[in-house]
């Protein structure tokens, strides 16, 4: 009876194998990130209905910032308007300065009051609007479609 040595694997089959099993790692995890990259947006933020509070949490004459949709909830002595941080110039992200009691663009100095409405600068009409809805005191925000629109009228306010 004779005996075999044992099999061993020569240096280019261990490389050749190391390398083709890292190939398959590195496709395998690309295929995880394009199937994730291409998964629908959860309806629970920007994109769908947000939850932006109880009604009594936003006081008249208030305006609060609703970070989860990236809007703004103004509250109105008639009720809410919910206002798209987002300017119809540009599209830069407009933060509310309490301290003036406006809207200031960053990028290119548009001003616009509590309800949207342009003061100053270069942006062709007010703030976007999203649809709001009171339900057993709660407020949703629909921000799947912002509403362009030329001016402010009352009729946009929904009653609170």
């Amino acid at each position: 009876m004779t005996t075999q040595a044992p099999k061993t694997t020569s240096r280019r089959n261990f490389l050749g194998l190391a390398f083709g099993g890292a190939l398959a790692l590195l496709a395998a995890q690309f295929t995880v990130a394009t199937l994730k990259f291409l998964k629908p947006i959860s309806r629970a933020g920007f994109g769908g209905q947000v939850y932006a509070g109880k009604v009594e949490e936003f006081a008249i004459n208030s305006v609060n910032r609703i970070l989860a949709g990236r809007f703004y909830i103004t509250r109105t002595e008639d009720g809410l308007l919910a206002l798209w941080q987002r300017c119809p110039h540009l599209g830069c992200a407009v933060p509310w300065v309490a301290e003036e009691g406006r809207f200031h663009c960053p990028c290119h100095g548009s001003i616009f009051n509590e309800v949207g409405e342009v003061l100053a600068g270069p942006s062709p009409r007010p703030l976007d609007t999203f649809p709001v809805t009171v339900r057993s005191g709660e407020v949703w925000v629909d921000t799947a479609r912002p509403t362009p629109r030329a001016n402010f009228d009352p009729s946009q306010i929904t009653g609170a």
